[in-house]
């Protein structure tokens, strides 16, 4: 069997961030987020890593992360264009960023072909996720039932604004009941609450989040082409429609004989959703070197 890959998603366009955060240095010697996932995903066994970038980026990417990972494992790119997977549509002229999650994943599809886990590049999700995602996809995968690291909600927000979550209901087995994605989700008055069309809700402190670390075999690009076509069908005129990941994981769980299993993680969440969140990741990720979980220099002398 072979290895499973890592594939992290790097195309978005940081609106809310206002820079391209993806490659922002973070560690002591000058890690980005990315290259703790990476670091994680190798020590866990993963085989190579495909980043989802725009195209203009590709010079950026290479030069940062081709010489500290050559020899430690594969890479390959692949480049999420609006005009991927579009043949047949004209693109309005106001359209001015990608399709969203989903689409990102069917644009890795030419360069995965077996068992993959999909993350952010944004996000920091702790070894004990990619260990748990490893053993899922060499022990439990198929092409019946993926798998969802679940977080839980409450450790998951930003103290600097609202935040994108999918939001999980999981049954006593631990399997995937219902997802949705909550695009505004904050702490209001000692409770979670997620605002929609100017209503706000309550959500539970201990729900489970999903931080888009999902564990797929490529099975999954030929339900995110049907869904990407049909979301095309009715949201071409939409400029700032997307399509998410998180759909693909809802659907999919009511087809017939499929599951969806919530593994849940020990590992603390952080990430950079705002400039101001960008303090405390680089002061967790030196309390970790601290504690000697990573060291001070990831991929040593480079």
């Amino acid at each position: 069997m072979k290895k499973p890959t890592l594939v992290i998603m790097a195309a978005g366009m940081a609106s809310r961030y206002g820079s391209l955060k993806q490659i922002q240095r973070f560690g002591p010697s000058g890690e980005t987020i990315m290259d703790y996932s990476i670091y994680d995903a190798v020590r866990a066994g993963f085989g190579k890593v495909v980043f989802i970038i725009r195209k203009e980026f590709a010079d950026d990417f290479k030069a940062i992360f081709e010489p500290k990972l050559k020899g430690k494992i594969e890479i390959d790119y692949v480049f999420q264009d609006m005009t991927s997977f579009v043949e047949g549509y004209e693109i309005p002229a106001d359209r001015t960023k990608p399709w969203g999650t989903a689409h990102a994943v069917l644009c890795a599809s030419t360069a995965v072909h077996e068992p993959f886990i999909v993350i952010n590049a944004d996000d920091f999700y702790g070894r004990d996720a990619f260990e748990k995602a490893y053993r899922f996809l060499t022990t439990e995968a198929n092409d019946h039932l993926f798998g969802l690291i679940g977080y839980d909600l409450n450790k998951t927000l930003s103290d600097n604004g609202s935040v994108s979550r999918g939001v999980c209901k999981v049954d006593d087995a631990g399997n995937l009941v219902e997802i949705i994605e909550r695009t505004k989700i904050f702490r209001e008055g000692g409770k979670i609450v997620f605002e929609e069309e100017g209503q706000k809700t309550e959500i539970p402190a201990d729900s489970r989040a999903s931080m888009n670390f999902w564990c797929f075999t490529p099975y999954v690009f030929s339900i995110c082409k049907d869904m990407f076509d049909s979301f095309l069908q009715k949201n071409i005129h939409q400029p700032k429609a997307e399509i998410y990941v998180v759909d693909v994981g809802a659907a999919f769980i009511k087809m017939p004989d499929n599951g969806l299993k919530v593994i849940p993680t020990s590992s603390e969440w952080f990430g950079v959703t705002y400039k101001e969140d960008a303090p405390g990741v680089e002061k967790s990720i030196t309390q970790l070197v601290s504690n000697s979980d990573y060291p001070a220099s990831l991929w040593g002398a480079v």
